[in-house]
């Protein structure tokens, strides 16, 4: 008797392949930093140093003053203004008002005509005004001394007291920062940064401290003298051997 064929198991199913897991949604891109600019090696910073005390050896700060406080209201006045205009107001605006009693309480009005051709003369009135009041019910009458005290008086920024600080006390607490400073920085390849505070940081780095006050008035005078914004005079630059800048016009 023949006996029938064992029926072999069925085979088991494969488990199906994993679902694909959804991927991630990536993340918002942070903007990329600036990179570290090529021309900060020490022995190219040192060779500029070098240059620009050749040039500039008695570069100092051209606006005119008696006094700290004389120097700060100058450097108030003369955001988006030359210090030769701010010099000429100042002339007679000294006389008038001799001391930060005579700015915090004078007539407004009056003020604003007396500094008009700096421009901006309202919102500058009210920064001379209140910086001087500061002083005088804060300070005793004096500028401070200190970069966190002087930060505190209206119409004050980084510029304006790395100038009154190094100028009139000659304490380094930073690098001035002011456009022929920001502009240069990056033609000489000594920043990628755009905005001041980076662009001061950035040159506080590579700058050693002992020298901050004396080359912020070197690059200021190379860049109204010769590194002019739109065409630069570079044939008459005696650092034209260490600049690769794009604009070059050599």
């Amino acid at each position: 008797m023949s006996t029938k064929p064992k029926k072999k198991p069925s085979a088991k199913k494969k488990p199906g392949s994993p679902k694909a897991k959804p991927a991630k949604s990536a993340k918002a891109a942070k903007p990329s930093k600036p990179a570290r600019a090529a021309g900060t090696d020490p022995k190219r910073v040192a060779a500029i140093l070098t240059k620009l005390d050749e040039a500039y050896g008695n570069a100092t700060c051209e606006l005119k003053h008696e006094n700290a406080f004389q120097l700060l209201i100058s450097t108030i006045l003369s955001a988006q203004c030359t210090d030769v205009c701010v010099n000429q107001v100042a002339e007679t605006l000294y006389k008038k008002y001799p001391d930060p009693k005579a700015f915090a309480y004078a007539t407004p009005s009056e003020l604003e005509q007396d500094i008009r051709p700096t421009g901006f003369f309202r919102n500058k009135t009210k920064s001379v005004m209140g910086a001087s009041k500061a002083i005088i019910e804060k300070f005793g009458g004096q500028v401070p001394r200190t970069m966190e005290e002087i930060l505190t008086l209206p119409g004050v920024a980084r510029k304006t007291a790395n100038v009154v600080l190094g100028t009139a006390y000659g304490i380094a607490s930073g690098v001035v920062v002011d456009t022929h400073v920001l502009r240069l920085s990056n033609r000489l390849d000594l920043s990628r940064n755009e905005d001041p505070k980076k662009v001061e940081q950035d040159l506080m780095k590579i700058i050693p401290q002992e020298k901050w006050i004396q080359f912020s008035h070197q690059l200021i005078w190379h860049g109204r003298r010769v590194c002019h914004a739109r065409k630069p005079k570079c044939i008459e630059c005696n650092m034209e051997s260490l600049c690769y800048a794009k604009d070059k016009t050599v």
